[in-house]
């Protein structure tokens, strides 16, 4: 029932609508949001649209077109439930439109329910080389690299200091941050609590935050996380849901952010701290590897193992994913602590990177093309 599109698609009018869940909590929305904002700083003319299933889409409202102008759709909804957004929106308002799927996936194959949306679309965005390798057997010739424009507008961090968190000024603090509505198993944060507490035991001096958005929706998975603190008083839990001035704010309290992630589509937060010139400490492995490296923090080494995921979203037939090398990790751990200078170095370096990598560039290159009549962007034609 939901709209097909015909190739090649029709050319766009130099103005975008972005649609997401854009009031909502999520990755999808937040990476909606970063394009709005890097949209808005780079004066091209975007509208936000709210499309989602969890959130709701609206119906637009649309005036007779004006010379036949034409905005280009941008839509963060997954392959899965694309369709039945655009179902949503309806055939009069996508007729004549160039429709875009901004899409996200963490492993390196693809599982079936990916199949049905890819004909819904014109063309498949995505964050990083390893997402596009498992869209590119989806939509072969039609898949192109954008990584999130974090720096291209970015956030302004609120002026907030470890007080207004509740973290002690003289203590090297190690913020592990992550969404449970994103696969406890995935983010592995027990990996992380393990390091921590392998490498620093209970000194009050070395303090690990976890910051873990919607838990309350995972009392399962919370029990887990707070069993493995084992009580440890320099172990803290913090549920809050942050504005994004205020959550840019607690990572630049943070000395080492630490994630030891079985894989990531792009890995956000370790993007962010880089940007805000924080040491980040990683697996080697996924997208994080793409601009995560020795000269800018400290990559951990992994082995291979099935993808098992118990909720069932993270498998796909032969799927693999990591496991970061708990002794090398805690290696990481002592040497970013105990180094200052180092952890200097990093963070600025990072933000170098980061201000580099996620400028924009490929946003703003992708955004003309859309006006251009499309052939096939081809892996040839993926931002490295």
């Amino acid at each position: 029932m939901a709209p097909k599109v015909a190739l090649p698609g029709p050319v766009s009018d130099g103005h975008v609508i972005v649609g997401g869940e854009i009031g909502r909590e999520s990755g999808l929305g937040e990476a909606a949001r970063i394009m709005l904002r890097a949209y808005e700083g780079s004066g091209v003319p975007a509208t936000a649209l709210r499309a989602g299933l969890l959130e709701g889409t609206e119906v637009p409202v649309m005036a007779p077109d004006d010379g036949g102008r034409r905005a280009a759709l941008i839509l963060f909804v997954n392959s899965p439930f694309l369709p039945a957004v655009l179902l949503r929106l309806g055939r009069r308002f996508l007729r004549n439109r160039r429709i875009i799927g901004y899409w996200h996936w963490e492993l390196p194959t693809l599982p079936p329910l990916w199949r049905p949306g890819a004909g819904c679309v014109h063309e498949v965005w995505t964050s990083s080389r390893f997402s596009a390798s498992a869209l590119e057997g989806l939509a072969p010739g039609r898949v192109r690299v954008v990584p999130h424009a974090l720096a291209a507008n970015p956030v302004r961090p609120a002026v907030m200091d470890r007080s207004a968190f509740g973290l002690p000024d003289g203590a090297v603090v190690v913020l592990v941050s992550f969404s449970l509505a994103s696969s406890f198993e995935r983010k592995n944060p027990l990996a992380a609590i393990r390091a921590f507490r392998a490498a620093f035991g209970d000194r009050p001096d070395r303090v690990l935050l976890l910051k873990v958005a919607h838990g309350g929706q995972y009392p399962g998975d919370m029990a887990r996380l707070r069993a493995a603190t084992g009580g440890a008083a320099n172990i803290r839990v913090e549920e809050r849901l942050f504005p994004v001035e205020e959550s840019y704010a607690l990572i630049r309290c943070a000395d080492i952010v630490l994630s030891l992630h079985r894989s990531e589509g792009f890995g956000l937060v370790p993007a962010e701290a880089m940007l805000l010139g924080r040491t980040v400490i990683a697996t080697d492995w996924s997208a994080t590897a793409e601009f995560l490296s020795p000269d800018c923090g400290i990559p951990v080494p992994y082995r291979l193992i099935p993808a098992r995921d118990p909720r069932g979203v993270f498998e796909a037939e032969g799927a693999v994913w990591a496991d970061a090398d708990l002794h090398a990790a805690v290696s990481a751990l002592h040497r970013a602590a105990e180094d200052v200078a180092l952890r200097q170095r990093l963070g600025a370096r990072a933000a170098e990177v980061a201000r580099e990598r996620f400028s924009g560039t490929e946003l703003m290159a992708a955004t003309r093309a859309l006006s251009v009549l499309p052939g096939h962007v081809g892996m040839s034609g993926l931002a490295g």
